[in-house]
């Protein structure tokens, strides 16, 4: 048995497309009555046992001690599982996993829906060590920025594998919905000063329609959505850098520091100041 804290077990109750935010968790295996959805780059592990995912209407068999890779966008179910021992799930906001910049062949394979699981061997050997880690120390705001460097490197290592080794499982779904290219459009863009305009015109849909719709997807407006982003960057900004609040403020597409503090306040209920001060070990705080 892993030594472990907490096992997370799925929420049939959860609101779908919740975000789940930068995680490496553990979590117990169940059989799941629906499927999940949620904005972020998903890597799963097994350390013992393999897992049955239903994607969309197809079933692809996740084997022990293989990460596998996926857009959890694309609706996922758990349908059957033959081990009992807890299992690693790592959540990347997918704004990061984007702004990796990794291989464009790679890229394309996620956004597209596929499910990428690696049976090589050249790295597996180190990837329990690797996911305990991050799962000790992802709450550390002094391992956050170690951490990311860390799955980067594995994704890259991933995808260069998987660009010249057929030895990989992979689904795939091409019905890229419009919700999606909305959402690809905005954690590719919400860095620079873009409009509903821009997104309804970059989709081919009249802004209010691509609004509306979006909001009957996820519950909150684009606006909402490109706030969202831009707070979120600057939750990592303010706990893995030393730049000062006023340039991570303009970073993230904010006109006035006011603005920025009012609105991080109204999302985490703290000042980006008493952010950074309970979420980092900085000796100046700017």
């Amino acid at each position: 048995m892993m030594n472990t804290e907490i096992l997370n077990k799925y929420n049939e109750r959860r609101q779908e497309y919740k975000p789940y935010g930068l995680t490496c968790e553990l979590w117990t295996p169940n059989l799941m009555s629906k499927p999940d959805r949620h904005n972020e780059i998903e890597l799963n592990y097994f350390v013992d046992g393999n897992m049955t995912y239903l994607f969309n209407d197809r079933k692809i068999v996740i084997p022990e001690k293989k990460i596998a890779v996926f857009w959890g966008l694309t609706p996922h179910q758990i349908i059957d599982c033959n081990s009992t021992l807890p299992y690693y799930v790592c959540t990347i906001p997918f704004s990061q996993f984007l702004s990796w910049n990794l291989p464009s062949s790679f890229v394309d394979k996620i956004l597209r829906g596929e499910v990428i699981v690696e049976l090589t061997e050249i790295y597996s050997v180190f990837d329990e060590f690797m996911f305990k880690n991050w799962n000790i120390g992802i709450n550390q705001a002094s391992n956050m920025e170690l951490i990311l460097l860390e799955v980067h490197a594995r994704l890259l290592r991933l995808a260069l594998e998987t660009s010249y080794n057929h030895e990989f499982t992979s689904i795939q779904r091409y019905d890229f919905s419009v919700t999606e290219q909305i959402v690809v459009y905005i954690s590719q863009n919400y860095l620079q000063p873009i409009s509903i305009a821009d997104i309804g015109a970059a989709v081919g849909l009249h802004p209010d329609y691509a609004n509306s719709i979006f909001k009957k997807t996820f519950g909150y407006t684009l606006h909402e959505s490109i706030i969202q982003e831009r707070i979120s960057h600057a939750q990592r900004k303010l706990a893995i850098s030393d730049q000062s609040i006023t340039e991570i403020a303009f970073e993230c597409g904010f006109n006035s520091i006011s603005r920025f503090n009012a609105t991080f306040k109204k999302i985490n209920g703290c000042t980006p100041r008493e952010y950074r001060k309970t979420n980092t070990r900085l000796v100046s705080q700017k």
